[in-house]
């Protein structure tokens, strides 16, 4: 920062000392980004981050690297709520799921289980207009009350497993009405995939051939409009479905009762009015897996970091898989576009944070020629 000194009237003139990316930081945001990025997408951990820049004489402790990452994620949290309050608040149908995270529990050297949850708008199989994206939310626990809070503000459609946990999304008397619940078709499928990978049975055999012919007539349908899925879902698959509906009844009368096979189709049938939803809804998958392709990278990091050391930073996790993530469902490169991003927000109009979303977001060139 150059000093100018006027000679005629003594006075000093200097150049604004330049934005920092975190507080009293001296990390750029390019080295932030990369940080956060190498952690939460690439699943380095903080310790191996350090080694690698420890081999090109950078001596960084991993205490350092995790104040960095706290002092980042409260930098980008304006945007992160922001991003979560679009997408739940403005969508018609979210996908939902939760996993696992272990989380460090204080003075005890042992772990607790945590939760991380995400809810996926996903519209590109039916050609919708909204932008595809993934929120995340951390809990201490898997309590009903969790999902509750998380879409208070959500009224739609839910398409879910089937866990106990959402079944008070669904009741009449939830704050807002209940949600619609939709079931998921992938999750049918797999139980009685291991009936057959473990016993080879003919009748799981069958079930799972009836079971593909109804992701066969989806294969035709992605892309074309919700009208034209509903007709072709009615014409081809609800027949179909009704068919494997009467085969499950059927099949059921033939087999012990205790059965693992059994079991997978009294799971069935027991959701069979939140299975059939997606025949009436273009709108609507048949199965859950956006919601579960969105936790792989959480399940990917897992494997490399073996636990969250607070519930603190299982938040922060949160916040940095929901912009990673739906920056990568936008196309966009997650590094570039949080490095562009912790240049920018701190002088950022709040009126304006919305351009900043990955869907709304121009690099900084592009931007300035824009205005």
């Amino acid at each position: 920062r150059e000093a100018f000194a006027c000679r005629a009237c003594e006075q000093v003139v200097q150049a604004p000392a330049p934005h920092h990316a975190v507080p009293r930081g001296r990390a750029g945001p390019g080295l932030l980004a990369h940080i956060a990025v190498a952690k939460f997408d690439d699943h380095l951990p903080l310790y191996r981050q350090a080694e690698i820049y420890a081999r090109d004489g950078v001596e960084l402790a991993t205490s350092t690297l995790s104040g960095w990452l706290g002092a980042t994620a409260a930098t980008l949290q304006p945007l992160t709520e922001l991003l979560r309050r679009e997408v739940i608040g403005a969508s018609d149908v979210l996908h939902g799921d939760d996993t696992p995270i272990p989380v460090l529990a204080p003075g005890t050297g042992k772990t607790s289980t945590g939760r991380l949850w995400t809810y996926v708008r996903d519209e590109r199989p039916h050609g919708g207009a909204r932008p595809p994206a993934a929120v995340f939310f951390a809990s201490p626990d898997r309590r009903g009350e969790r999902p509750l809070a998380h879409l208070a503000a959500f009224s739609g459609v839910l398409v879910a497993d089937g866990y106990a946990g959402f079944n008070g999304l669904y009741e009449a008397g939830r704050v807002g009405g209940g949600l619609t619940e939709a079931g998921c078709w992938a999750h049918v499928r797999r139980k009685i995939f291991d009936v057959h990978a473990a016993t080879g049975s003919a009748l799981a055999a069958e079930a799972l051939e009836r079971i593909g012919a109804l992701y066969g007539v989806e294969r035709d349908l992605y892309g074309k409009p919700p009208d034209a899925r509903t007709r072709e879902r009615q014409t081809r698959s609800k027949p179909l479905a009704e068919a494997l509906k009467a085969f499950a009844e059927t099949s059921l009368a033939q087999m012990p009762g205790r059965s693992d096979l059994a079991k997978g189709l009294r799971y069935m049938l027991a959701r069979w009015p939140a299975l059939m939803r997606a025949f009436d809804d273009g709108r609507l998958a048949l199965d859950n897996n956006a919601a579960e392709r969105a936790l792989r990278c959480v399940a990917v990091g897992r494997k490399n970091y073996l636990f969250a050391g607070s519930e603190l930073g299982a938040e922060r996790a949160a916040a940095f898989y929901t912009l990673i993530e739906t920056a990568k469902m936008n196309g966009l490169d997650p590094e570039g576009y949080l490095r562009d991003v912790l240049t920018r927000i701190a002088d950022h109009p709040a009126k304006r944070l919305a351009d900043l979303l990955p869907w709304n977001w121009m690099p900084t060139s592009e931007a300035e020629q824009a205005a």
